[in-house]
């Protein structure tokens, strides 16, 4: 394999910025040098004024594959990662069929193997009777189980509490949740629907369907149980200031108990309904403008341990009708980083932070072996991202389902270049569609 130095970056890494050179050989980060260094290698990258970052470990995306290709596969979905410097993604079990059984995960990573450009790793995903299972995954490869306390696909709603008890005692490994009280919200949705009769719900109402109590009493009983058994909780897409209340500071390699916060719910609120509509209907559903301040505020007090994107590709036509019609979730994984870096840019985060929570906690949280920083040794997983002003246009979408909540929007920040393990992928537009990602390893 060839070296490639890029050469006057701004170094993002480990909590600071700093100008300098970075030099990549056989596939790994060889050394980190000052500023016009005299060292040579067969490419090189003039990045001045460029951010030079670790690529983003997205560890919550939905792929579609197998069964809704129509609106997603692995290989235009890496795609998309590559082009947004997300170099490293954790995929969901809820599949057709879902990931609930030794060999359907098999076959998910087979599939990654052949089609991903970028790394990667599968949940296991928990039914209320596959908990024997667990022992029999590789802690080295599965990033962990997914318990979906709330609905979900098939059979993976799981909201039986002795079914629970089996999940959370039966495995030392992450198990990421997602909570939301089903009960609670087939009562509210029964409530809406008796008041709406035959017509359609409107979208705004779905933050009423799945609201505030729904997520805090299944987060809490999460949290309370995975306390008593001693388990490694991440709860995912944390959308409430309450919640956050469940939570403790510190950095997430020395909690047990953790949470991530998804980008649609730092970006909108329910006030979105009323130009977006569906297009921003997801699980949990967009709250209020004080949840959002809150949700941001959290970003830098260590409550909130990771940012993902809750990546959920759908073609336009899923998202017609309203509160009870409209399919859930919204395809968010190339836009996540320069979104996130324009926050940085207006004050509302550091853009070490944004490194620290989409890069580095991560790859500390599921201990994955040498990515996630800028390291000697580490895999040259890396993202040049310029300052240059740009509008999103659906031609600017790589993902299969062809539009974005976020199009119109003009971003102050662009990815131009995102390395895999020291492979060019995807250069300013351009993707090297020979390139394959890796199996991530979890380094227990």
């Amino acid at each position: 394999m060839s070296s490639t130095i890029i050469r006057q970056a701004s170094i993002v890494n480990e909590g600071c910025v700093r100008t300098g050179d970075l030099l990549i050989a056989d596939g790994l980060i060889e050394s980190i040098l000052p500023p016009g260094s005299d060292t040579h290698a067969d490419n090189e990258v003039d990045a001045t004024g460029m951010l030079l970052m670790p690529g983003v470990i997205d560890e919550h995306v939905h792929f579609r594959e197998p069964g809704m290709t129509a609106k997603a596969d692995t290989a235009t979905e890496s795609r998309a990662a590559a082009a947004g410097g997300v170099t490293s993604y954790m995929e969901m079990p809820n599949t057709r069929p879902a990931t609930t059984t030794l060999e359907a995960l098999d076959d998910k990573f087979a599939n990654a193997a052949a089609k991903s450009l970028v790394n990667y790793s599968y949940y296991f995903g928990a039914t209320s009777h596959n908990s024997r299972l667990f022992a029999r995954l590789d802690r080295r490869t599965v990033c962990g189980i997914k318990l979906f306390m709330g609905s979900s696909t098939g059979d993976m709603l799981v909201d039986d509490r002795d079914a629970l008890r089996a999940i959370f005692e039966g495995t030392d490994m992450i198990i990421a949740a997602h909570c939301e009280d089903s009960g609670l919200i087939d009562r509210k949705a029964a409530e809406v629907k008796a008041e709406y009769g035959d017509a359609e719900v409107p979208v705004r109402l779905h933050s009423v369907i799945r609201g505030e109590e729904a997520c805090y009493r299944s987060t809490a009983t999460a949290v309370e149980m995975a306390d008593k058994a001693g388990a490694r909780l991440h709860v995912m897409h944390i959308s409430t200031a309450r919640e956050l209340t469940l939570f403790d500071a510190g950095r997430p390699d020395g909690k047990r108990i953790t949470a991530e916060v998804c980008l649609p719910h730092l970006l909108f609120t329910d006030e979105d309904y009323d130009t977006l509509g569906a297009r921003i209907k997801c699980n949990p559903s967009i709250k209020t403008a004080a949840d959002r301040h809150a949700l941001r505020a959290a970003l830098g007090t260590g409550r909130l341990d990771t940012i993902a994107t809750d990546h959920a590709p759908h073609l336009l036509a899923d998202k017609r009708g309203g509160a009870l019609r409209a399919a859930s979730g919204m395809p968010m994984l190339q836009f996540s980083l320069v979104a996130m870096l324009d926050l940085a840019a207006g004050g509302t985060i550091d853009v070490t932070r944004v490194a620290e929570l989409m890069c580095h906690a991560p790859a500390r949280l599921y201990h994955i072996d040498r990515r996630g920083f800028i390291r000697p040794g580490y895999h040259a997983d890396i993202v040049l991202v310029a300052n240059r002003q740009w509008t999103l246009d659906a031609s600017g979408i790589a993902s299969r389902c062809g539009w974005s909540p976020l199009e119109g929007r003009t971003f102050n920040h662009r990815v131009m270049q995102t390395y895999v393990n020291g492979h060019l992928v995807y250069d300013n537009g351009r993707f090297d569609d020979t390139v394959r990602g890796e199996r991530l390893l979890f380094d227990y």
